[in-house]
């Protein structure tokens, strides 16, 4: 039997167990790899490989950067390949019609949520930050909606208290690219008839910004706890510090008892230990880094930067 042709659409590292576990599989051939143009990171700003194009060289796998999926060029490039079928995972553009009916079996896409909860580009984060239990991975037939289409499969995973942003995020890539490898066979035997999506329980998970980060002491500890995780590693929250005022990055807390004080509040600061009041409860800091500074635990913090009990951190730079 030949191996199924295969292009893959892919560009933030999600993706990226998806294609390697495609890739080592005979009954597929990966014609084409298609990610987003090299682009410029870190403070030089030089210009960097997407994820999945690092992967796909690795891999010696032929790579596409289009700008715009739906250029015409592109898309006769594709054509000419005469794929069996599309994978798409965190590529980071709508793809048109034209391309989804390109393959016999169509476009699949593994999206990072339990459909139709959380279409759109951040479901990792915002099912932390809305408290979730769980989550977990649909692979579903794509069709020119934003994570509209008839689903194929699902698996789902608790959310658990140590989890954040990264780690929920590399337990999904791996969830994900075993589910797709045990969902496609069934797929184009027939034995998994596609469903559609349910009209009740649709959100939206926008795109996290950096001002998402933006510490506000005057909510709940629960909520502040969830944002602190859901953006760990990026965007990172913060908050300030007076004199100087610099910018002071959380990285990993605990809800404590509540003790009393005012929202921003320092209501210990010794020992290891840096409490924060919020609206409801504390938080106990854990691991932060000052403007400028490296990341350090709480006891490295205050031997270098004692803070007094009293101060008020700040939600706003001035």
């Amino acid at each position: 039997m030949q191996p199924l042709r295969v292009i893959f659409f892919g560009t933030a590292e999600l993706a990226c167990a998806s294609l390697e576990a495609l890739a080592a599989r005979p009954e597929y051939l990966i014609v084409a790899v298609v990610t987003q143009p090299d682009r410029p990171r870190g403070r030089s700003l030089q210009m960097q490989p997407s994820a999945v194009k690092a992967s796909a060289l690795r891999l010696s796998l032929p790579v596409l950067q289009p700008e715009r999926a739906r250029e015409t060029s592109f898309i006769s490039e594709l054509e000419a390949m005469s794929p069996d079928l599309i994978v798409v995972a965190a590529y980071g553009q709508i793809l048109p019609q034209r391309i989804l009916d390109l393959p016999l079996h169509g476009a699949l896409n593994v999206h990072t949520s339990l459909l139709p909860k959380y279409r759109g580009a951040a479901p990792i984060q915002w099912a932390i930050l809305d408290n979730q239990a769980e989550t977990g991975v649909t692979i579903m037939k794509m069709d020119a909606g934003l994570d509209t289409g008839p689903m194929l499969s699902q698996e789902k995973t608790p959310i658990l208290e140590n989890d954040n942003g990264q780690t929920l995020h590399d337990r999904l890539a791996v969830i994900g690219a075993e589910l797709l490898l045990r969902t496609i066979p069934r797929y184009i035997d027939g034995t998994i008839i596609p469903i559609a999506q349910p009209e009740e329980g649709v959100s939206y998970a926008r795109k996290i910004s950096k001002n998402d980060g933006l510490i506000d002491w005057n909510k709940p500890a629960r909520s502040l706890f969830n944002q602190i995780r859901a953006l760990t590693p990026w965007p990172g929250s913060f908050t300030y510090l007076n004199d100087p005022r610099r910018l002071l990055k959380i990285w990993r807390v605990e809800i404590g008892p509540f003790e009393g004080g005012s929202p921003g509040t320092i209501l210990a600061s010794d020992h290891g230990s840096l409490v924060v009041s919020c609206s409801d409860g504390n938080l106990r800091i854990e691991e932060l880094q000052i403007e400028g500074g490296k990341r350090l635990s709480v006891r490295q913090f205050l031997a270098g930067h004692p803070i007094p009990i009293g101060t008020k951190l700040g939600s706003i730079a001035s």
